[in-house]
């Protein structure tokens, strides 16, 4: 079964199953964004939260649907819901991408992993949308990373926020392939950093190539923005044989989805976003 099919099956099994036994109004509703359609590690991901967000949606009492169409991307139908995620990528459209801005600005809330954040010219998703990573992820482009995917020992900057309060100080994340930005969210009054890679990390990353493992230096990882309602996680790249070290099948050797306290940090970060608009921290 392709990966657009199971999670188009499973977002209505969640929604229309007269057999759940949770039969509340949800709390709040969330539409997630995919492509799935390039790096294995990355569609790896997908497969993950296929079947991790229903099963939190129904912990929780919230709604989970999925949409690889991003023409969907539209004020209508964002009208539905009260969460956005980007699972994988981010729009390209004009249309499409100020229908968000549009939606952000107004009170929406957004949830993006990994690649959403991903911006570099030249490539297929070059640095061509200011607004959404200069002003509201602060992060600017993409410049380099980690290699191969590796846990880190990350560190909560700020403990009072509602994604974070119920983490402990430092703890170990799964693996992920974990990037470095242009510009320095430190210097950023708009960005509050919520977790960084810890320095016990280091050295970060096993190579091949040298500059692919970092050895110092500062690495924010997740973070909000004072002006809106969101939260970006560098989280969502699991470890794939490319190799083939072990058969043909570019078999997945890492998971995202497997950490009780990461995943904490995701369902808090998720009952944030769909909680009442007012009282933004500060």
């Amino acid at each position: 079964m392709n990966l657009r099919k199971a999670l188009g099956i499973a977002a209505l099994i969640l929604s229309a199953s007269p057999l759940s036994a949770n039969t509340r109004k949800p709390d709040f509703s969330v539409i997630a964004f995919f492509t799935g359609k390039k790096d294995d590690a990355h569609i790896s991901f997908l497969h993950e939260a296929e079947v991790w967000f229903p099963r939190m949606a129904a912990k929780y009492n919230f709604s989970f649907d999925t949409t690889s169409n991003w023409n969907n991307l539209n004020s209508d139908f964002l009208s539905r819901y009260q969460v956005v995620v980007f699972l994988d990528t981010r729009p390209e459209d004009p249309a499409q991408r100020a229908a968000f801005q549009t939606y952000m600005e107004h009170g929406g809330a957004w949830m993006g992993f990994h690649f959403a954040g991903f911006a570099l010219t030249p490539s297929v998703y070059p640095a061509n949308w200011d607004w959404y990573h200069n002003t509201f992820l602060g992060s600017g482009s993409y410049v380099s990373n980690t290699w191969r995917p590796v846990s880190a020992i990350l560190r909560v900057e700020d403990r009072n926020h509602p994604a974070t309060r119920n983490l402990p100080v430092t703890f170990k994340s799964s693996p992920s392939e974990w990037y470095r930005w242009e510009k320095d969210l430190r210097q950023n009054p708009d960005i509050e950093i919520l977790l960084s890679i810890d320095s016990t990390s280091f050295p970060l990353g096993t190579g091949p190539k040298l500059h692919e493992i970092w050895h110092s230096g500062y690495y924010p990882v997740v973070w909000t923005n004072r002006k809106f309602r969101m939260i970006y996680l560098n989280m969502g790249h699991n470890d794939i044989d490319y190799e083939h070290k072990y058969d043909t099948t570019n078999k997945t050797l890492s998971y995202t989805l497997n950490n009780p306290i990461q995943d904490q940090l995701i369902v808090d970060g998720l009952l944030w976003l769909g909680g009442k608009r007012e009282a933004l921290p500060q």
